[in-house]
């Protein structure tokens, strides 16, 4: 898709977390309502056909367009978060990521075989993350599940989407 307004509006914040990573901060596209909006219709536009019953957000940029495209789509909404930060009993997955090891939790009851699921997260890179959540939402043994980002990341090295099979429909907005 590769919005024009969306680009332009993306922060690029060099050397961070460390030297040498180029990091994507979508801050500046949640801050500006036109950019929210446009995200927020490109990704209904994306699932509105698709009977998704819940959206899965990931900690936390995942929370920000997840919570409104569920409202968007008649959908509930389901956080992801890290360990310790939901109230009832839970289900967890450890990743590895770029610098170590890494836990999400999803609550025990969060969704039915009979849902639709999609998972929303801002940045495809490595695909530890997402992959995780993948793997929680599959517990559940849902009808269908399906993978969204705002951003993914096709620099040499990354292979986030190598993560999935072929067979998992995955869509970003925006493609770097």
């Amino acid at each position: 898709m590769n919005n024009p307004i969306l680009l332009k509006n993306l922060r690029n914040v060099p050397d961070f977390p460390i030297p040498g990573i180029q990091f994507k901060d979508v801050t500046t596209l949640f801050k500006n309502a036109e950019c929210m909006e446009i995200m927020l219709n490109e990704m209904y536009e994306l699932y509105k056909d698709k009977g998704i019953t819940k959206v899965v957000g990931i900690e936390s940029r995942g929370f920000v367009l997840g919570a409104a495209l569920a409202v968007k789509l008649g959908a509930g909404f389901i956080m992801c978060r890290k360990p310790g930060k939901l109230p009832a009993e839970t289900i967890k997955e450890t990743y590895m990521k770029e610098y170590g090891k890494d836990t999400i939790e999803i609550h025990k009851d969060a969704i039915e075989p009979d849902d639709v699921v999609l998972i929303h997260d801002d940045l495809l890179a490595t695909g530890g993350s997402m992959k995780a959540a993948y793997n929680l939402v599959q517990k559940f043994n849902p009808k269908k599940t399906y993978i969204n980002f705002i951003i993914e990341l096709t620099i040499e090295g990354l292979k986030g989407r190598e993560m999935f099979n072929e067979d998992t429909e995955i869509t970003t907005l925006l493609t770097i």
